[in-house]
């Protein structure tokens, strides 16, 4: 398994191990919808067979198929009781290295939700839950990554530009450890390409950008070369609007083949006010496309929060465009 717990290579597929190998590959390498059975089948049998750290580590990869597919409200769900023995780890109880580290991925990627829904200062506060509990123990360094980066998107979000760098240099240090990180390289190239465009830096955004998608690609993550497109095409747009147009486009038809949400919605409304006045009719199609993906997104959250997503400035002017 890519993150903590090993996985034989040749288990059976209805076994333990092949359900977590089957719902890894597709989270990370497919549609994620396809990882969703396998891993909660996955969560059934760890629970059943008292394996506490495989039952985690699947919770864990669940929420991030949920999330990944813009079920935004199921994944808080799903990850809360991942993420609620980190206040007693920050509280100085004994808490086992599993728990840990699953727990600070598990802070990461509800951090995550939170930014995609515009709640980047909640986002900073599990992120920091995350790296507090992950760093009080050695060897964590892949939940250490995702919390460090994780708090520089957090300060890009909030325009924070001075408070990004220390957090960005620290994930990098750490990828520079591990060689064979492909996900957090290519997470690493996002981080980048935002906080250049951050800066007004274009030329080093579209770098980054491409950086991302070109790894992305290597690694055969589908989901991944989605997001680097979009942020490609989010640079390109600041010098080329039509090379921009072609690279939405991609990103906008890959996202809808894996069925993500998140990654439908920004380029189909991006796509809408580049055309607006070339082509209209093209334009209130993608405007449409995104707005169908928004509602859904706001379909699966709990109230509060559906109100918070729907005041969301771009969101809000979507739809009422």
């Amino acid at each position: 398994m890519e993150q903590g717990v090993a996985v034989p290579a040749a288990a059976s597929p209805t076994s333990l191990a092949g359900l977590l190998a089957r719902g890894e590959r597709a989270t990370f390498h497919g549609p994620p919808a396809n990882a969703v059975s396998s891993l909660e089948r996955a969560v059934e049998l760890a629970r059943g067979d008292g394996r506490e750290a495989e039952a985690t580590a699947a919770t864990w990869l669940l929420g991030v198929a949920h999330a990944a597919l813009g079920r935004f409200g199921t994944a808080l769900r799903v990850l809360d009781p991942v993420v609620a023995p980190l206040y007693d780890a920050v509280s100085g109880e004994q808490t086992g290295p599993e728990l840990l580290l699953f727990g600070s991925l598990a802070a990461a990627t509800v951090a995550s939700v939170h930014r995609q829904l515009g709640g980047h200062a909640t986002a900073r506060e599990f992120d920091a839950l995350g790296l507090t509990a992950s760093g009080a123990i050695a060897n964590l360094d892949e939940a250490v990554f995702d919390c460090r980066l994780g708090l520089a998107c957090d300060a890009i979000g909030l325009g924070e530009v001075d408070a990004v760098q220390p957090d960005l240099a620290a994930a990098a240090e750490l990828v520079d450890r591990h060689p064979d990180w492909w996900r957090q390289r290519v997470r690493l190239d996002w981080a980048r390409a935002e906080y250049a465009l951050l800066r007004d830096n274009v030329t080093q955004a579209i770098d980054a950008a491409s950086e991302a998608v070109d790894r992305a690609e290597l690694a055969r993550a589908p989901r991944h070369v989605a997001k680097g497109l979009l942020f490609l095409g989010v640079a390109q747009a600041q010098v080329s609007p039509e090379e921009a147009i072609a690279t939405l486009r991609r990103a906008a038809m890959l996202a809808e083949q894996l069925g993500t949400l998140p990654l439908i919605w920004l380029p189909r409304a991006l796509l809408g006010a580049l055309l607006a006045d070339t082509d209209p009719a093209e334009s209130a199609a993608h405007l449409q496309a995104a707005r169908s993906a928004v509602l859904a997104i706001a379909g699966d959250l709990p109230d509060g929060v559906r109100e918070r997503w729907l005041a969301r400035p771009d969101v809000e002017a979507l739809l009422t465009a």
